[in-house]
């Protein structure tokens, strides 16, 4: 075989080879793809099933997580879901409606947590935006989920437990929490 086809077979092959490299990170990048594309296009319920529960309930509330009964932590869960998707995805849609193209750095992991870097291109009519957004990604029962995203360096999660979470639950306790989550759900659906 001539330099040149075993150049262009060597290639072939390293092309071939790529995604096999790549393979093991899949994983957990993948949880972060699906909640993008999911919630780009509508489909709100398999995003919400790439998102660490636990981990987010944890977070949000510290160790109050732990003095909650389990239908309390599981009502939280719920309601934080269809608040957050309510709330929140509308709002990445609007963003998406211009998207030019999204971009994923290899996860930076440590252990049973890691870091996945993304970059997403707007082209809004009236200019080019840019931004770089990074996602939590946690084990949880042996799959990899979605914990956090940070836009510009601020954590989703860090803003709404403490502007959020933390005052209500200071005013009074889980009881207080839930009382206004449920009352915020009814007013978004119009009940």
């Amino acid at each position: 075989m001539n330099l040149r086809l075993r150049s262009l077979a060597l290639l072939a092959t390293l092309s071939l080879a790529m995604p096999a490299l790549a393979a093991p990170n899949e994983p957990i990048a993948k949880p972060v793809k699906t909640v993008v594309q999911s919630v780009r296009y509508s489909k709100d319920d398999l995003a919400l099933k790439q998102l660490a529960n636990e981990a987010q309930g944890r977070f949000l509330l510290g160790d109050e997580w732990d003095k909650g009964t389990d239908a309390q932590r599981k009502e939280f869960t719920r309601l934080f879901n269809s608040l957050f998707s309510k709330i929140a995805f509308p709002k990445v849609r609007e963003n998406f409606k211009n998207l030019a193209s999204i971009t994923y750095e290899d996860p930076a992991i440590e252990g049973e947590k890691a870091q996945v870097k993304s970059t997403v291109v707007i082209e809004h009519p009236l200019k080019k935006q840019e931004m770089k957004l990074q996602y939590s990604v946690v084990k949880e029962q042996g799959t990899w989920k979605v914990l956090d995203v940070s836009v510009l360096g601020d954590s989703m999660l860090t803003g709404i437990r403490d502007d959020q979470i933390r005052p209500i639950m200071a005013q009074g306790g889980w009881d207080n929490l839930l009382k206004l989550m449920r009352a915020k759900e009814a007013e978004i659906n119009g009940k």
